[in-house]
């Protein structure tokens, strides 16, 4: 086939023309400066104005000429450029044929494909999708189960410990009655998405158990083991085995105070767990403390001022105080109960801070005291100071009197304090405990108690 740019040559060959065809095609060509070139050669640089029309015409001339070839070209060139232009069609639609059967083919592909793979994908993630969802009510049905188990537990429980008869509680009902809530806490606290309490805050019949049984029975509890606290006591007539009984009853409610104090969620740092101390058990200790000393300088601050009852209120004091040492020994003799909320200590953690070997390491700690006896003689001497203090600035017959007997009332101090000091009989059965109490030395704390009044005197 013959190309354009043959015919082009051949027919510039044969019709030759006044247009500078090279011109134009260079590729240097630029069209104001060939613009300028045609002003310049067809006027006089000294004419003003310049005449324009001529190389406007030129410029028209040239367009038509271009215009008459092209026309004179294709006609005489037809056939070939028609022939062409049929090859190219043909060749194109040769291409589209070759192009829709592989589109065709591509397509079956793609909806085998999605007839094999995607729509049983659907399927099968849709299933899934059941399976995990079934899952979950599986595990959430388990827990709300579980829950509502060991809150069947808690009230039978409870009402061991709320027997009619107060002689016939089972004190020990106390530390069952707080493993249970225990339990129930570790279930409802863990509220993690791959944890077993997840989504139990949403069941209503969770709720309602906690609004109905498990609220109002951890405080019942809580409320009973502070009560047994608050109310130790050892009287002087006490048999061995009302002591023990009283012991016993004592270190069950001690040990439910410690499970149920608060406890710092299982996935905080294990410094927190080392450094964790059970506050409700202290709270209870600190009152039980704080109500003997405050009744104790109550009694002898009022006796004070009136020396017929000292004796009196001295053997109450000495009775609280004695109170306070057997809470001291039954402390000691107990270690922490194992709590499943708080993980065991690790080797590095236990090497700055040391487990507690007994519960009273805590309290004493709490206080900031090497002693229960004496923080309760030193604390009450810096009340009672206060109290002579105002009696000798009132002055009166009251005043004159406790000066007049200063030195009988520091002899029965003294005596008060080494009396208080000693554990109450049913706590010392043994020789060893005998002989320990007995080489406690009490020194210091008669000088306190002692100076606390004959020192404010003068």
């Amino acid at each position: 086939m013959t190309s354009t740019k043959q015919i082009l040559g051949q027919d510039e060959s044969s019709q030759p023309s006044y247009v500078d065809y090279e011109a134009f095609l260079a590729p240097d060509f630029s069209p104001a400066a060939y613009a300028n070139d045609l002003v310049v050669s067809t006027n006089n640089p000294q004419d003003s104005p310049l005449d324009l029309s001529t190389p406007l015409s030129r410029v028209l001339f040239d367009a038509q000429e271009v215009d008459s070839r092209i026309d004179a070209l294709t006609t005489r060139n037809a056939v070939p450029l028609l022939e062409f232009t049929i090859s190219q069609n043909q060749a194109s639609k040769r291409i589209i044929s070759e192009l829709d059967t592989q589109l065709k083919s591509l397509n079956d592909s793609y909806k085998q494909l999605e007839k094999e793979v995607i729509d049983k994908h659907a399927e099968a993630d849709e299933v899934r999708h059941v399976a995990l969802r079934l899952w979950e009510s599986l595990r959430l049905g388990r827990s709300v189960g579980r829950c509502l188990q060991l809150g069947r537990h808690l009230e039978v429980q409870h009402s061991e410990l709320n027997a009619s008869d107060a002689a016939k509680m089972d004190h020990r009902a106390l530390v069952r009655c707080s493993y249970t809530i225990v339990s129930l806490r570790e279930v409802l606290d863990s509220k993690g998405p791959d944890e077993e309490g997840y989504g139990l805050d949403k069941v209503h019949n969770i709720r309602a158990l906690q609004d109905s049984v498990i609220t109002p029975l951890e405080r019942s509890v809580r409320e009973t083991a502070e009560r047994i606290v608050r109310d130790f006591s050892v009287p002087a007539n006490m048999t061995f085995s009302q002591g023990q009984e009283a012991r016993a009853k004592l270190e069950s409610a001690i040990t439910a105070l410690y499970l149920l104090s608060p406890t710092p969620p299982l996935t905080t740092s294990g410094t927190k767990h080392e450094r964790w101390t059970p506050q409700l058990l202290l709270a209870a200790l600190d009152t039980f403390i704080r109500l003997s000393l405050q009744a104790s300088i109550t009694a002898l601050s009022r006796s004070l001022g009136q020396l017929p009852s000292l004796d009196r209120a001295l053997a109450e004091v000495t009775l609280r105080c004695q109170n306070v040492i057997a809470l001291e020994i039954i402390l000691q003799e107990n270690k922490p109960p194992s709590h499943p909320l708080l993980p065991p200590p690790s080797t590095a953690a236990s090497a700055t801070h040391k487990h507690p070997a007994s519960l009273v390491q805590p309290l004493l700690a709490y206080l900031e005291t090497g002693s229960l006896a004496s923080y309760f003689w030193r604390t009450m001497a810096g009340s009672l100071a206060t109290r002579v203090q105002d009696i000798a600035h009132r002055g009166g017959v009251v005043a004159r009197t406790l000066r007049s007997n200063k030195a009988n009332v520091g002899d029965a101090i003294r005596q008060a304090v080494l009396t208080g000091s000693q554990p109450p009989t049913v706590f010392t059965t043994g020789k060893k405990k005998k002989d320990k109490a007995a080489e406690m030395n009490w020194d210091r704390e008669i000088a306190v108690m002692v100076g606390s009044v004959t020192n404010n005197l003068k």
